[in-house]
């Protein structure tokens, strides 16, 4: 019996080592065969009857020793993992695949780490394929994609065969760390020009114009109400973040776009721009309140004789602490010093509302003739300030009256996630906030649910809360009962929507695999071991899903693929409007800037997200 060829092992560019052999330990069961015919058809067999061809693949996961993957049906995705086998091997015989063990991820979304990309060079399946040029019958596994394990034999690694791989984007690898850093890509490689930007702009263009008018005695009401229109941008900074208006705002966009055929896919992209990016108005408005108040401190105090030391004290109080609040959240060090953000954010904005209510009530009560104060609710009811500040308050204080400690069950499928369980069904595309601390941190995480008796979160161990949930899991969380709606539950007001995750991104998407959904959704997930870090709970609701509407890509056995034109190749596949991506910010970035470039609309997170 001739020996085999020792097959070498291979490094993906996450790090994982991996190598295809035949698997002498597990005898040889009948595996469905499907292969393309000359039209490109799928057609799928059954090992013992390969003569009769099922209507559709059918999903199932074949388990390996330590890996468990499916592969993809459509051979327009193809990745090549080339298995140099022994030379007495038969074009009709089928291959069976072992995985070494493999060391873990240190990130949970597969798409760039740092510490690994100068350790590993990137596992490039056409680079493999040269290196085997001279070995015939090499094994081609189809995408690690969506539900059948496909083997075909008799293909050669040639040209024609390697152009058509989707092949991840060239990359200089070097000794050193990359220098390119998490918040270099969240803050510069976003544009000059993004909608959020220009919303900003905007905002603070149109404040600047009035103030300009307002000095200049071309605007005498915003000369007199200086103070007025620093609360006005402060009422509209404030209605950008309020959970509970723009749940009701994505509401009215979904049922109004979403309900009529007739509505231009542009009208729908730009108001999905819109509402992904009003965090815009939110810091546009939050500047321009700072701006009217400085015009409106130097009129008092250039009319010292028509208030008082209270009033100036107040106002200058409130001035200090919009300062902070908005130093606070200056992107280097939202990004930086999260948790200083956060609770910098929210303590000085919390100071500054009550100052505000002692500014409204000491202007409206103060009389400048005899220099006292005379408070009357007739008086305070007439003044446009006092209204403003109304909804101020309670739209700041409506999402805490929902805040509730509630019992969880939390569960590690490894030490690089953690399900959390909470009892209530919720519709698709809603996130949801929890906190161990309330007061001093919140964290959002997309919420699957079948919208009937429970929802459940996947967390991914990034960070020092998510680590936390793996090592020292809770019985009772901090909720907010008033969910929130993000970019995910745009996807109602399409027809048909390809949709990217990496990682545990996928939870924010999971919800449309379980819940009936106004659009026609192909789903694509990019992760690494997929049952190994995510359990078998996610693999079963996957599962659920037709299989024909998916692909799923394991790092772990396929190496890192070009998920840009991945996408693009099912958006025109399916024929998609808009494609919904949630990854790192350098993939994000990617896949956004390849669909752009390709013609289709794309959104991904932004980071003000």
């Amino acid at each position: 019996m001739a020996a085999e060829l020792q097959v070498p092992r291979f490094s993906s560019c996450r790090g994982v080592s991996f190598e295809i052999n035949r698997n002498s330990s597990t005898p040889p069961l009948p595996l469905p065969l499907d292969t393309a015919d000359t039209n490109g058809a799928p057609g799928a067999h059954d090992g013992n009857n390969m003569a009769d061809p099922a209507p559709h693949p059918s999903y199932y996961w074949r388990r390996l020793p330590t890996l468990a993957f499916s592969v993809n049906n459509l051979a327009s995705s193809a990745k090549v993992a080339p298995h140099p086998l022994a030379a007495e091997s038969t074009a009709s015989s089928l291959r069976f695949f072992s995985a070494t063990h493999s060391r873990a991820s240190s990130h949970f979304c597969d798409l760039d780490i740092e510490d690994e990309e100068a350790e590993y060079q990137d596992f490039h399946p056409s680079s493999a394929c040269q290196r085997h040029h001279d070995i015939e019958d090499p094994v081609r596994v189809l995408s690690c994609g969506s539900t059948n394990i496909l083997v075909e034999n008799g293909a050669t690694c040639n040209e024609d065969y390697k152009q058509q791989l989707p092949l991840p984007p060239a990359k200089k690898v070097s000794a050193a760390k990359s220098t390119e850093s998490r918040l270099s890509v969240i803050l510069l490689d976003q544009g000059l020009f993004t909608v959020y930007k220009r919303l900003f702009a905007l905002c603070l263009s149109l404040n600047l114009l009035g103030l300009a008018a307002a000095v200049t005695g071309y605007f005498p009401y915003g000369q007199h109400k200086a103070a007025l229109f620093s609360i006005g941008n402060i009422l509209a900074s404030v209605l950008c973040r309020s959970e509970a208006f723009l749940r009701c705002i994505f509401w009215l966009t979904v049922k109004l776009l979403g309900r009529w055929s007739w509505v231009p896919l542009p009208v729908k992209t730009a108001a999905t721009s819109f509402l992904q990016c009003v965090g815009g108005v939110h810091s546009g408005c939050g500047v321009s309140s700072i701006l009217w108040l400085i015009y409106s401190l130097l009129q008092t105090l250039s009319h010292r004789e028509s208030s008082s030391d209270e009033i100036i004290g107040v106002a200058i109080a409130i001035l200090g602490l919009l300062v902070i609040s908005s130093l606070a959240a200056f992107p280097l060090v939202r990004h930086l010093h999260h948790n200083v953000f956060e609770r910098f954010h929210r303590f000085a904005g919390w100071a500054a509302l009550a100052m505000l209510w002692a500014f409204v009530m000491l202007t409206a009560s103060y009389n400048p003739v005899d220099k006292s104060y005379d408070v009357r609710g007739s008086r305070l009811v007439k003044q446009q300030e006092f209204w403003f500040t109304v909804v101020i308050t309670l739209s700041i204080i409506f999402p805490w009256l929902f805040v509730r400690r509630v019992p969880v069950k939390v569960s590690a499928p490894s030490n690089h996630a953690s399900l959390i369980k909470f009892q209530g069904g919720i519709e698709s595309g809603i996130l949801g906030r929890i906190s161990r601390s309330p007061l001093s941190e919140w964290h959002a995480f997309g919420i699957i649910s079948d919208g009937k008796e429970e929802h459940m979160m996947l967390a991914g161990a990034v960070g020092d809360f998510t680590r936390r949930l793996v090592s020292e899991p809770p019985t009772h969380l901090w909720v907010r009962g008033l969910c929130f709606a993000g970019l995910p539950y745009l996807i109602n007001m399409y027809k048909r929507v390809v949709v990217v995750a990496t990682g545990s991104g996928i939870c924010v998407f999971l919800s449309f695999m379980l819940q009936p959904c106004p659009a026609d959704v192909y789903f694509i997930w990019v992760a690494k071991g997929i049952e190994e870090n995510f359990g078998d709970e996610i693999v079963r609701k996957i599962k659920s899903y037709p299989a024909e509407k998916m692909m799923i890509h394991d790092t772990a056995v396929c190496g890192r693929p070009n998920v840009s034109e991945m996408t693009v190749e099912a958006v025109r596949r399916w024929g998609a409007e808009v494609v919904i991506v949630t990854s790192n910010p350098s993939g994000s970035r990617d896949v956004v800037n390849g669909c752009k470039a390709a013609g289709i609309p794309a959104f991904g997170p932004i980071w003000d997200s």
